[in-house]
């Protein structure tokens, strides 16, 4: 098979690798040799117990095991020295954006240059009323959110206030490599194609291939309704090997065919989530062998 000529990510299979830092050294420095551009991590602070919510439909929960992205990838980024590293997606309404602001900038930093934020409304109601933050209102919230951590990466010194926050004559430093670092949005929703053709570097939704030609399509015209350059705004899909509640994974070749419909339908890059199919248990070395089975496939 051809290589693909978009870049091809990967999703760091954190519920099923388990908690050793040298399974995540291990399976970051093989995406990194296999030709994989970046590292996707998912974003949750709190699992559900479900014992006494016998109604709970959402994938995750209590023992789903996740790890704090920035807090992975600036471990990941002294692991490695080219692969790019994204948030897939941070839930930033709930996170204070101050503080967020000055990690990401501190994880560019460390990884000179390639860190990737894309950020997401989220659905968890629990993780919200943990963090002391409301549901209601969130849109709003990320919307001035994504504005602000803007001026935290480029200005040295600024002024600003909003509804959680009040900057006087201060800044961050040191700034970020990447002034400012882009940041996407995440969703397949409407609304989330809509802000990221109004505000973000790039969408980062999980669509069928099926619909890529009209995805895409709609998205560029929505960005050049918004008066925006849509070469400059970049779009990649999330593409399962086995989705969820799926009976059964799917065959690499199809998996390996979708990379391909995205791209000839013009898609900026994809990246591909191995969990579910077939690696949980088998500890890091599963998850490797996972992806050289993939990355020949696809002909990286």
């Amino acid at each position: 098979m051809a290589k693909p000529k978009i870049p091809v990510g990967v999703v760091f299979p954190q519920t099923e690798i388990g908690a050793d830092h040298g399974a995540f050294r291990d399976f970051a420095q093989a995406a990194e040799e296999l030709g994989f551009s970046h590292l996707v991590a998912y974003d949750h602070v709190l699992g559900a117990d479900l014992t006494n919510r016998p109604d709970w439909f959402m994938p995750y929960h209590l023992d789903s095991m996740f790890q704090e992205p920035i807090t992975l990838f600036s471990y990941l980024a002294g692991c490695t020295s080219t692969i790019g590293l994204s948030t897939g997606v941070i839930i930033l309404p709930q996170r204070q954006v101050v503080l967020f602001g000055k990690q990401a900038a501190t994880l560019d930093v460390v990884s000179n240059g390639r860190l990737r934020v894309a950020v997401g409304l989220g659905w968890n109601t629990i993780e919200y009323d943990a963090l002391g933050v409301s549901f209601d209102g969130r849109s709003e919230r990320m919307n001035d959110q994504i504005r602000l951590l803007r001026r935290l990466w480029t200005e040295r010194s600024f002024s600003d206030e909003g509804p959680d926050y009040k900057i006087v004559e201060a800044g961050i430093y040191p700034l970020p490599v990447q002034q400012p670092i882009p940041i996407w949005i995440g969703g397949f929703s409407p609304a989330a194609m809509r802000r990221a053709a109004r505000i973000g570097d790039g969408w980062f939704p999980l669509l069928d291939s099926a619909t890529a030609a009209e995805t895409i399509g709609t998205f560029r015209d929505e960005i050049k309704a918004n008066g925006r350059d849509p070469a400059r705004v970049r779009f990649e899909n999330l593409i399962f090997c086995c989705p969820y509640e799926a009976p059964e994974p799917r065959r690499l070749e199809d998996v390996a065919a979708d990379v391909f419909i995205w791209e000839k339908e013009g898609a900026d890059s994809v990246c591909i989530d191995t969990m579910r199919f077939g690696a949980k248990g088998g500890g890091g070395k599963a998850h490797v062998e996972l992806l050289r089975r993939i990355a020949a496939e696809i002909g990286l």
